[in-house]
């Protein structure tokens, strides 16, 4: 079911500050800011060859990342995502396995404006998921 590791994403609390280590510092090719609205939060992303690097900033108040930030002031590993085939096909699958998808399981339009879940971090040892159409 799964496919390949599309983005690890790193919640950030300054974005312009982590936009200038990657690009100045490391020297990567970073994408201009995309605010999503839906989800809460700002995002770039770093492209590192194999696979990419999301940094996340909150957008608003009720940003998911803004609560991750208070526990985690510095930032930190915020999520991975994997490419699925059919992203309806393995909602099903996994919930008829038991794990949880998180919201109302729907899949919502993510920041690559395809279809992504996701999943409970305590049914992934930790981890949240996300699950992104390919």
């Amino acid at each position: 079911m799964l496919g390949r590791l599309n983005h690890v994403a790193l919640a950030v609390p300054d974005l312009a500050a982590a936009i200038a280590a990657y690009r100045d510092t490391l020297g990567a090719n970073v994408t201009a800011p995309q605010a999503l609205p839906e989800h809460g939060v700002t995002v770039v992303f770093v492209d590192v060859g194999n696979t990419k690097i999301e940094l996340l900033e909150p957008l608003g108040e009720g940003s998911p990342i803004a609560a991750f930030l208070e526990k985690n002031p510095s930032g930190g590993m915020h999520h991975v995502c994997y490419e699925v085939d059919d992203i309806l096909a393995a909602r099903d699958h996994l919930k008829a396995s038991g794990a949880r998808v998180l919201g109302d399981g729907n899949p919502k339009t993510g920041a690559h404006g395809k279809p992504v879940l996701f999943l409970h971090p305590k049914d992934f040892f930790g981890t949240l998921v996300e699950l992104e159409q390919a």
